[in-house]
């Protein structure tokens, strides 16, 4: 209950009361000097006036409530309920923002919130027909359906009906309005969003995830997305199989996760196997390669349900899911920044220059920044851009001033995006060859972490750029010349 202050009204009464004894005064002054009031008559009604504009004013003061007046008491304005979070999307190889800008359901994250009303499904009832196209589930524009064509004249229809005990979230190439988040290639080491992808291998209708609503921890991911008409087609040459009387199958290139061995939060997580989903969520060891034809084999001890860390790849864009609690327990933003701002405040210099060096946020497009440092990413020290010690014709090769060790310079940029962090400490490593900065657990978890790339192959990225890591183990210690050391 709030309460406002009242004392402008209370100042505007004494300045009033003030005048009038001051008038008071100079009337019994004239009056008692002419000899209309003895001198000693006209003190004492000054007082009695005194005491009666005192009474006055504590009346007044008592019925106003001189220091504090009530206010909203009627409790009309209640605050909005907070909302209910499940966890996170975050594309890898964004830090904290797309280069082009975050423009609507097009973001480098996505963050599912409890919807006002359920909109999730859940599978009803199936059966055969002989025209899939023309067929009644098909046509119905309200009615969920997935259609796994058998052949020309015969197909199964899966109709879903509505589940009010959970959200439905998609995931897509798509911008079409049943899509959430739309997902583009993901292009390494891309900057300034310029580079264009001309064949996408994401999937328009690439997966969807059901959110349980009594229970934040049940989110499960599957293969495929509903269309405008609610509808998912598989097509003849689409994998598809029937079990216990159901039928169910896999898009082409595929929607794999990888569940981390561990809690991701801590460091203490390693990579676990990379698996597949189906469309009606079962999951899968690999195939021989992205597209091939035979499923995998079943994998019967584990779900998907996606955990905290969990690893989501669309067959060109990988996608890491943060659940709300792990959330919790990791660094924000702001912690972040936090760090950055210490590690400025070491002054750390240059030791040719004899500059100060400033760590950036991100990294600007001005080359030329005396303030900016750089890292050897063969021996780790960070230094000011200069001249000295060009190695050959080999471009960006340098020999350290410092330990005289030859080998490629890069910017140092801080990883912003609090999501790819394992632990909330200083950021002291870097990713060679992008110099990305993060602290020691995150920088050696995710040099460890093999991302799907290409058909058949796998490859430890920088999460902030997703550029390939190079050398080994992939990453280099920052030594600064400051307080630090």
């Amino acid at each position: 209950m709030g309460f406002m202050c009242t004392t402008q009204s209370r100042k505007k009464r004494n300045i009033g009361s003030n005048k009038l004894i001051e008038i008071l005064r100079f009337e019994i002054y004239l009056r008692s000097k002419c000899g209309q009031i003895p001198w000693f008559i006209a003190c004492s009604n000054l007082m009695t006036e005194l005491r009666e504009k005192r009474c006055l004013e504590n009346a007044a003061d008592s019925a106003e409530s001189p220091i504090l007046e009530e206010a909203g008491e009627s409790g009309s304005e209640q605050k909005p309920k907070p909302l209910v979070k499940y966890g996170e999307l975050v594309i890898l190889g964004y830090n904290g923002f797309l280069p082009a800008g975050e423009r609507g359901r097009r973001r480098s994250k996505f963050v599912l919130y409890r919807r006002p009303a359920a909109n999730g499904v859940r599978r009803s009832k199936h059966y055969v027909v002989k025209t899939p196209h023309s067929s009644k589930a098909i046509l119905d524009a309200s009615q969920h359906s997935i259609s796994y064509t058998l052949s020309r004249s015969q197909a199964v229809i899966v109709e879903y009906t509505e589940d009010p005990d959970t959200d439905m979230f998609q995931i897509g190439r798509s911008s079409e309005s049943p899509i959430d988040f739309v997902v583009m290639d993901t292009v390494a080491g891309d900057k300034t969003g310029e580079t264009k992808v001309l064949q996408s291998t994401i999937s328009r209708f690439a997966c969807r995830i059901l959110s349980d609503r009594n229970d934040v921890n049940n989110c499960r991911i599957y293969a495929a997305g509903f269309d405008s008409s609610r509808n998912i087609f598989l097509g003849e040459k689409a994998t598809k199989w029937t079990e216990n009387h159901e039928i169910d199958g896999l898009t082409t290139n595929g929607v794999l996760i990888m569940h981390p061995r561990g809690d991701f939060c801590g460091g203490s997580a390693t990579c676990g196997p990379w698996r597949e989903t189906s469309v009606g969520g079962a999951v899968f060891s690999l195939r021989e390669s992205r597209s091939a034809q035979q499923k995998g084999l079943p994998c019967q001890a584990e779900t998907n349900v996606l955990r905290d860390g969990t690893m989501v790849d669309l067959c060109g864009a990988t996608l890491l899911w943060r659940s709300a609690e792990g959330l919790k327990n990791s660094p924000t933003k702001r912690d972040l920044e936090a760090l950055v701002d210490e590690l400025n405040a070491g002054r750390p210099q240059c030791p040719v220059g004899l500059n100060t060096l400033v760590i950036p946020r991100k990294l600007s497009s001005a080359h030329q920044d005396l303030n900016q440092p750089y890292v050897y990413l063969n021996c780790g020290h960070v230094q000011g851009e200069h001249s000295w010690g060009a190695e050959g014709s080999e471009a960006g090769s340098r020999r350290c001033p410092m330990c005289l060790t030859a080998g490629p310079v890069v910017r140092v940029c801080m990883g912003i995006e609090p999501a790819f962090y394992v632990d909330s400490g200083p950021p002291t490593y870097a990713f060679n060859p992008c110099g990305h900065m993060a602290s020691e657990r995150t920088v050696k978890y995710w040099a460890t972490v093999d991302i799907p790339h290409g058909t058949n192959g796998f490859h430890a990225i920088c999460p902030f750029c997703a550029s390939p890591l190079q050398g080994t183990p992939g990453y280099v210690r920052l030594i600064f010349q400051d307080n630090l050391d």
